[in-house]
């Protein structure tokens, strides 16, 4: 290919990814504004749904003392700013001992901006949290979507991807993917057992943040980027590089 043909395909190739991204993009947006337009139009089998949810998850939680010392314990770890204090430490890693330089650096990038969108829907929603008779825990601010479980999502799934090239066993791609929904599950199901999020949150949480993180993943594979000093010094000597972004 000469330089002539490279410059050509280079834009067609750059519009390809970031109208990836956009569709992704837009499909999430509309599921997410639809799941939000029920809640505040207060859809009745939706809203009477989350209610019995809540209703009955607390009730269990309320009689079991251990379960909700373990429900709360794993509020403190799975918060969002544990998570990303522990992902960032993932995606330096990658950095610096695997010199995947730009998959770090997106993951990073999509998990901020993810962090942020999730706390700017929950200002545009508005929606009253969960009121109980007799509350097991209590949270501050509005309940969707569950930050909680957008910001697990968002983690695990970068993470998730992240990691992916250095993977190379099919066992190990398959624990990676159930270690991260696992933790997606269980901190879905801690938010509704403590009472401080409906399911519909939760449900609204996960879908935004798989959402948003696959939209940023399709406008970031197949980019071909200058290698970075970093890269090119580590080129040979790391085959994973030669993957990098897919």
């Amino acid at each position: 290919m000469t330089s002539a043909d490279a410059a050509e395909t280079v834009p067609h190739g750059r519009f390809r990814r970031i109208g990836r991204a956009v569709v992704y993009g837009l499909v999430v947006g509309l599921v997410v504004t639809a799941l939000a337009f029920l809640i505040r139009s207060k859809f009745d089998p939706l809203i009477d749904a989350d209610d019995g949810a809540i209703k009955a998850a607390t009730d269990i939680t309320r009689t079991n003392g251990t379960l909700r010392d373990l429900l709360i314990t794993w509020q403190r770890l799975s918060s969002p700013t544990v998570v990303y204090v522990v992902a960032t430490l993932v995606c330096l890693w990658v950095w610096r001992a695997k010199h995947l330089t730009t998959r770090a650096l997106w993951a990073f990038v999509t998990m901020m901006i993810g962090w942020n969108v999730a706390l700017d829907v929950k200002y545009l929603v508005q929606r009253a949290r969960p009121v109980v008779e007799d509350p097991v825990s209590h949270a501050p601010g509005y309940s969707f979507p569950s930050g909680h479980a957008a910001n697990a999502t968002i983690g695990a799934t970068a993470l998730v991807l992240l990691l992916w090239p250095l993977l190379h066993r099919t066992a190990a791609k398959v624990l990676a993917i159930t270690a991260a929904s696992l933790f997606v599950v269980v901190t879905c199901l801690d938010r509704v057992f403590l009472g401080v999020h409906f399911p519909s949150d939760v449900a609204g949480g996960v879908l935004l943040g798989a959402g948003l993180v696959i939209a940023s993943y399709a406008g970031y594979v197949d980019w071909r980027p200058a290698p970075l000093d970093d890269d090119h010094d580590h080129h040979d000597n790391n085959p994973a590089i030669s993957k990098e972004p897919t």
